[in-house]
């Protein structure tokens, strides 16, 4: 016996010899994982996404080196006001009153505000730098004084920025104002807790004022994480303890099966949380995974255990022939499918390769579980019925050839059987369409796709109290930041250079870099829209004289200074355009940014493509940023790494299938055919994604390692018993249809539990895990239906292939099928069934019973 053989058959001895011990160590475990579950955290966002990502480091060089428009070096907190007009007395006593509320907040350590409304009191008091000095000034002034006031302020160019869109000068009316608070705490400060409370506070005070900040928004990423899970949680178990019940058709082992699949959540998140990962999006596909896994590997080893109950082996006996075969095919498919996991690693987004190391090692887990626990677990359940008479109740297993299940499987591969060559032809000429039209699905990530949806979903209402999801603003508010500020980057692309602003060609060569713009930046006079340090110097020398002929004497016919730019940056800063400046040019010159304006309705490739096309026109080392260049090369590394991951899955699953299957079952070549039926459902799935219009992103970028992991779950497990069959009768049809009665039964059990058990993601509150449910639902469905239609005419093929047997092709099967035809419309079907031991099952109908007899169930193993 070789030496994996021994390993596994000492693996079943200690199972079935000392299955209490098995199940003791294995309770142990849990209780040692288990608080490592209370050490979760969640990780939510668009950040933990952008770590290495070239576009996204140059965009946090900018957001250090220049000046934002809201705030400084220390946390702030943004308060947007809302009203008729928030530049008429109520609107600026409404802000000021909410600023000096927070003020006197101790715990918020607020250092400075900075709002229209205190430029306002300072034109009526210079004095007035506190929000409470600010309130006396508008309080004292009069209506006409405040417009005089309003329009004075105006002068500044900052003063527009804190305003919305629709700001009018002459009349002196806006229906939105910013307000910027300033704290005194350290950078790891808990924003969240901070801007809370300022929300508190805004929320009590005057006036329509809300309180909001990048806490609030981490909050609410955070908290729809949970808020999804304790919706869908309830539904999935609700659905999948509902078909397991089915399934397993015995309390007993149902209990059972449950157990064991807490066992792999509690491990797998238990040793999450004692490595300190956090729980992000991503994650939430592995309970996913492990659930379908785990509900396949338990419905199989019952199902196996009961076929040689029913056949009258005692327990012992029973559960150490299912084991015989079924360690083997566990083990081909933990290892093939931890391999697929682990293909994440490719990735350069920290979250997939997370998503990879903690996938592969709950596979490890589950397979520890279902080959030890649930197995000895069985048989000390068994004894303990048996001692005390307790009745059985479904032990019959799925699929059994007296079920209408057991009836229709065989069918299925009727199609296939009079030329399974030409049938396999034909499916992977389909496959190959379907794979270049997939290629085409759409990529995407967006900040959206982690925030819950501006409204909830209405079905929600019907929900008991205690799976209410909570109440979500950030959404609103950053839309309505969105479409009436001119702050917001959504329509903006940034181009950021370091070299030394100070040679006399710097500016020269940003003005070069706007002619002919690319079709997706707006144009001004054939020139592209851009905001830069030149905009500070024609804004300030449109307002000094002195300075307009500084920067004339020191410009050639273009009006762009080549000369004295030490002395005009100099004034810049000196003059009231310092913080403009700022946003533009670094406090040591060597560095600058320009931010152009780009066209609405480009998408977001095309507006990445030329902004970095613009880049390269700039001397010195220019990066395009901005958060539609940052957001699309995620988007794009997204998509490199599902591509990258799957040819690495399927290249490494190919070669750990062809060694296993040499290594365990002495056919090198059967672990190649296992792969036919996945690489079928990864085609199908990625033109299904694109036909119904379903990207890939941040989520569903795994979706095809899960299709992998489950395609090659349910092909092992049918190439596998179709091994074992044929070797032990030598009839090609025979072994197809015991392999089509017994393991598609469990296939089919385990196929409707994860199919609608996932499928119930659709109720999640953000639509990205609706679209993953579906996604999940429809690759478990195809992985499905390729394991029991494509691989039986593949494994037929094989037969025929590797032991010279062309009768099993084309003309030799379809005359045999038509004889088939002809003898059951001749109602010759039961003679024919007792000649070779067929049965009248349907038009294309083999073997029924093909074991050889055997007097011990376990010996045909």
């Amino acid at each position: 016996m070789d030496p994996v053989s021994r390993l596994f058959g000492a693996i079943t001895d200690r199972v079935v010899e000392r299955p209490r011990r098995v199940v003791i160590a294995c309770l142990v475990v849990t209780a040692l994982f288990a608080p490592g579950m209370a050490l979760l955290e969640a990780s939510a966002g668009s950040d933990q996404f952008t770590d290495g990502i070239e576009e996204a480091d140059a965009l946090d060089r900018v957001n250090e080196r220049f000046e934002p428009a809201f705030g400084g070096d220390d946390p702030t907190t943004q308060l947007i006001q809302r009203d008729a007009n928030v530049l008429d007395r109520r609107g600026l006593l409404d802000m000021l009153a909410t600023a000096e509320r927070l003020d006197e907040r101790d715990g918020l350590r607020v250092t400075d505000f900075s709002a229209p409304a205190m430029d306002v009191a300072a034109e009526l008091d210079e004095d007035a730098d506190t929000p409470a000095a600010a309130r006396d000034a508008i309080e004292r002034a009069s209506d006409g004084e405040i417009d005089d006031a309003v329009d004075a302020a105006a002068e500044d160019p900052g003063f527009a920025t804190l305003l919305s869109d629709d700001f009018n000068r002459e009349s002196g009316t806006a229906s939105a104002s910013l307000g910027v608070v300033s704290h005194s705490f350290p950078a790891s400060a808990d924003t969240q807790a901070i801007q809370q409370e300022a929300r508190t506070v805004a929320e009590e005070a005057p006036g329509d004022i809300t309180a909001f900040g990048g806490g609030i928004v981490d909050d609410e990423f955070q908290r729809v994480i949970f808020d999804s899970l304790s919706i869908v949680v309830p539904a999935a178990l609700a659905v999948i303890l509902g078909l397991l019940a089915y399934a397993y058709r015995d309390p007993f082992d149902f209990v059972l099966g449950g157990i064991a699949l807490l066992m792999t959540v509690v491990w797998t998140f238990g040793f999450t949380g004692y490595a300190g990962i956090a729980f992000s999006e991503v994650l939430i596909a592995v309970p996913v995974l492990l659930l379908a896994i785990g509900i396949d590997f338990g419905i199989h080893t019952v199902n196996r255990y009961r076929e040689d109950r029913a056949a009258g082996a005692p327990p012992e006996t029973a559960m150490r022939g299912a084991l015989g075969q079924l360690v083997v095919a566990y083990s081909i498919i933990a290892g093939t499918t931890i391999i697929g996991f682990l293909a994440n690693l490719t990735s350069s987004l920290p979250p997939l390769r997370e998503f990879g190391v903690v996938a592969g090692l709950g596979i490890c887990f589950t397979l520890v579980i279902f080959v030890g626990f649930l197995p000895a677990a069985k048989l000390m359940l068994d004894r303990w019925r048996a001692e005390r008479s307790l009745p059985e109740f479904g032990s019959r297993p799925l699929g059994s050839e007296e079920s209408a299940l057991g009836r229709f499987l065989p069918k299925l591969s009727a199609i296939s059987r009079p030329a399974p060559a030409v049938f396999l032809v034909v499916v992977l000429l389909v496959t190959a369409g379907a794979a270049g039209y997939g290629a085409g699905v759409d990529t995407t990530f967006e900040q959206d796709d982690f925030l819950p949806p501006s409204e909830e979903p209405a079905y929600v209402d019907y929900f008991p109290g205690p799976l209410q999801p909570g109440e979500y603003t950030a959404t609103e508010t950053i839309n309505f930041l969105s479409d009436n500020f001119a702050t917001s980057e959504d329509d903006t692309v940034t181009i950021y250079v370091e070299r030394r602003m100070t040679s006399d060609s710097a500016l020269r060569s940003l003005a070069r870099a706007e002619r002919d713009p690319p079709d997706t930046f707006v144009t001004v006079d054939g020139r592209a829209s851009a905001e830069s340090v030149q905009s500070a110097i024609d804004a300030y020398a449109a307002e000094n004289p002195e300075f307009e002929r500084l920067v004339e004497n020191s410009a050639l016919d273009d009006g762009r200074p080549n000369r004295n730019l030490d002395r005009i940056y100099a004034e810049l800063r000196n003059s009231g355009y310092d913080d403009f400046t700022g946003e533009y040019l670094a406090d040591d010159s060597r560095s600058t940014r320009i931010v152009y304006a780009v066209e609405s309705d480009a998408s977001d490739a095309e507006i990445t493509a030329d902004a970095r096309r613009v880049a390269d026109r700039y001397r010195g080392d220019a990066t395009a940023t901005g958060q539609i260049v940052v957001f699309q090369a995620v988007a794009d590394t997204i998509f490199e790494s599902a591509i990258v991951s799957l040819a690495a899955a399927l290249g490494l699953s190919a070669v750990f299938l062809v060694i296993l299957f040499w290594l365990l079952l002495g056919s090198p070549t059967l672990g190649l055919v296992t792969l036919v039926p996945v690489t079928v459902a990864v085609a199908t799935l990625t033109a299904t994604m694109r036909l119904g219009g379903i990207p890939f992103n941040a989520i569903t970028a795994t979706i095809l390692a899960i299709t992998i992991g489950l395609g090659v779950d349910y092909t092992v497990h049918v190439a596998h018993r179709f091994h074992d069959e044929y070797a032990a009768g030598g009839d090609v049809d025979a072994a197809v249809v015991t392999t089509l009665r017994g393991t598609g039964g469990a296939l089919t059990g385990t196929w409707a539990t994860t199919a609608l058990g996932t499928g119930v993601l659709v109720l999640a509150i953000t639509p990205i895990l609706g679209q993953f449910g579906l996604l999940t639902a429809a690759s478990i469905t195809l992985a499905y239906l390729a394991s029991l239609i494509v691989l039986p005419p593949a494994l037929v093929v094989w037969v025929a292939v590797v032991e010279r047997r062309p009768e099993l092709l084309f003309v030799g099967r379809f005359l045999d099928a038509a004889g088939a035809i002809d003898a059951d419309a001749e109602g010759d079907a039961t003679d024919r069934a007792r000649t070779d031991g067929g049965t009248d099952d349907g038009a294309f109908e083999w073997q029924t019973d093909p074991r050889p007899p055997a007097e011990d169930p376990s010996q045909k193993r």
